[in-house]
């Protein structure tokens, strides 16, 4: 077969072929593009496409809005910071009762409706501002609620027998026990050294409050535990605390006692208490077993119950800075070597 013959029968197969090798699209797609071929040349032309529609600049009204509503909460915001709520009630008192004024009758009809206009005029930030007032005071008593201690008195009257008796008032956690964990057995929760005879024998003479920043799903148990005889009379757990600044601080002053007989004891004292001058610091305690804090405290602790001083701030102020069981030991023997000298010397006063 000659070369002509054979392009002729090769022509109406080399449309078709071309036609498979480049087309990467649906049958469907190769269906229309079959069937409106003028149509895809004119799509492939840059020139025939049709431009996409120009966004819109946003309209002066928008803009203004929007600046409107960026200057009030802006606004809001530095107020909220700036003042209190007692103090922007104060401020916009006046305000407010100048918008309540009321049209006189013997104004003229443009006076009259100048009051009239202003009145109106005013009704929209008079509203905006008891909106404001109310929605602040509602969250300021929602985060009160959190950060401020359950209840201004919490512990109960004294017994009029029990005026004189001093509270005692102990943390938990590394002050009479220790929890840890460890993977093989969980969590475990360890009576510091000497813990039982310190309740047992001061709690003859104090008030024993147990004042934790834990939850009280987990101090009730331990302290039953610790104490099932029952020496603590209180336990005060997280909500009988006061928030501030990422911590839960004991408040001592809503303890209902006079703080002249407050004693609080904690191997964090002046970390978690906001009555430094009520506290007597110990070494935090962690397993170690020949730890004798609260043994050796109880000498002292025991004086001051029997002594009863007038304020017992005066008297841990002057052992500020000092071991306190070393310390009540050396003032001790001092006394006793006074003791016995004034005894020599009546002697010799009566010979």
């Amino acid at each position: 077969m000659s070369s002509v013959a054979r392009s002729r029968l090769l022509a109406p197969l080399l449309p078709r072929i071309s036609a498979r090798s480049f087309s990467t699209a649906s049958p469907a797609a190769g269906a229309a593009a079959a069937a409106a071929p003028e149509s895809s040349s004119a799509a492939g032309d840059p020139s025939s496409a049709q431009p996409l529609p120009a966004r819109k600049p946003l309209g002066l009204l928008n803009v203004g809005v929007l600046a409107v509503v960026a200057a009030a909460l802006s606004g809001t915001g530095y107020v909220s910071y700036a003042y209190s709520l007692e103090e922007i009630d104060q401020k916009t008192r006046e305000f407010r009762k100048n918008s309540k004024h009321p049209i006189s009758d013997d104004l003229s009809g443009f006076e009259r409706f100048q009051a009239m206009a202003y009145s109106a005029a005013m009704k929209v930030p008079v509203a905006a501002i008891e909106f404001y007032l109310d929605i602040r005071s509602q969250i300021e008593d929602q985060i009160q609620g959190f950060s401020e201690p359950s209840s201004n008195k919490l512990l109960p009257y004294l017994l009029p027998q029990e005026q004189h008796v001093f509270t005692l008032v102990l943390d938990l956690n590394e002050t009479l026990v220790y929890s840890d964990w460890k993977r093989e057995r969980g969590w475990r929760t360890f009576k510091r050294p000497g813990v039982d005879a310190f309740l047992e024998h001061l709690g003859k003479f104090y008030e024993i409050v147990v004042y934790s920043d834990q939850q009280s799903m987990y101090v009730d148990p331990v302290v039953e535990r610790l104490d099932p005889k029952g020496y603590v009379r209180h336990r005060l757990s997280r909500v009988a605390t006061k928030y501030e600044n990422g911590k839960h601080y004991r408040d001592l002053s809503k303890l209902n006692r006079n703080p002249a007989q407050v004693i609080y004891i904690s191997g964090h004292a002046l970390e978690s208490c906001l009555r430094p001058e009520n506290c007597v610091p110990i070494k935090p305690w962690k397993l170690e077993n020949d730890d004798t804090q609260l043994l050796d405290l109880i000498p002292f602790l025991e004086y001051v119950a029997m002594a009863r001083p007038p304020d017992i701030r005066a008297v841990l102020a002057s052992y500020q800075g000092r071991d306190i069981p070393t310390e009540f030991i050396e003032r001790s023997k001092e006394h006793q070597k006074r003791v016995q000298e004034q005894k020599q010397q009546g002697r010799l006063w009566r010979r």
